[in-house]
């Protein structure tokens, strides 16, 4: 029996067990399975791998992205930029890290905007958002981090800036929001964004996907935004992972 899972803490409803447990089902494979291993702390990472030999291939997820890299043997060249893994390969004993957000980011995000090119407003600057920008950049996309405490970095703004420069939203069509606001069950949080200087020419890409459709996109949406949620980049992330298991 071959062995996949997903690391993080908490796991809570884990969209990956769905989604593989469904795929296994759905196209009759029925040598592997899906487990979820809960870890309050990053040392216990040794112990899965020692306790479960049959072990291909590991989802990494909150608050693990960047913890679980001192424990790799190999990094993809894309994690090296990135700075994140959420996808381990488990080959002969070694460990090699991927980040499959930033491929199912990127390809649902290009099939979402065709040609267009908007300058980006991204929403928060923790690991999700590390796949995202470079994303963007690899799509030539301008953008700006947006968030709470002010940064010396160039390209980072706080949502204070946005409130008192709100013409800066007439620059920036495209709105992506990295953070976890909005997540059931806190449905009715968002990001500090004033719909009132949302226009029809705005687009809104959610990373949140539970609810459907979350606080700050039926907002936007009000105003004639463009929105979408993060489902298909979690699917299209999945099914990269599972091509990097197999």
């Amino acid at each position: 029996m071959k062995k996949y899972g997903l690391i993080g803490f908490p796991l809570g409803h884990s969209f990956s067990k769905k989604y593989f447990t469904s795929k296994f089902e759905k196209e009759g494979i029925d040598d592997c399975r899906f487990d979820l291993y809960e870890i309050p702390e990053i040392t216990q990472f040794p112990d899965i791998l020692s306790n479960n030999p049959e072990l291909k291939g590991l989802s990494v997820t909150i608050p693990y992205k960047e913890k679980v890299i001192p424990y790799l043997d190999f990094l993809d060249p894309a994690c090296k930029q990135i700075g994140a893994v959420n996808c381990i390969q488990i080959r002969e004993r070694k460990l090699t890290g991927f980040n499959t957000d930033y491929i199912g980011f990127k390809n649902s995000l290009e099939k979402w905007l065709g040609n267009e090119r908007p300058n980006a407003l991204v929403l928060g600057t923790g690991g999700a958002s590390k796949a995202v920008v470079q994303a963007l950049k690899d799509l030539h996309i301008d953008h700006l981090m947006v968030s709470r405490t002010a940064s010396d970095h160039p390209g980072f703004i706080t949502y204070q800036d946005l409130k008192e420069k709100p013409g800066l939203l007439s620059q920036y069509h495209l709105i992506i929001n990295t953070t976890p606001l909005g997540t059931y069950p806190n449905t009715e949080e968002m990001p500090e964004i004033d719909p009132a200087h949302i226009s029809g020419k705005h687009k809104v890409y959610d990373l949140v996907y539970n609810p459907e459709k979350t606080f700050l996109m039926r907002s936007l949406e009000a105003r004639g935004a463009l929105v979408k949620n993060g489902l298909e980049m979690l699917e299209l992330q999945a099914e990269a992972a599972w091509k990097i298991w197999n």
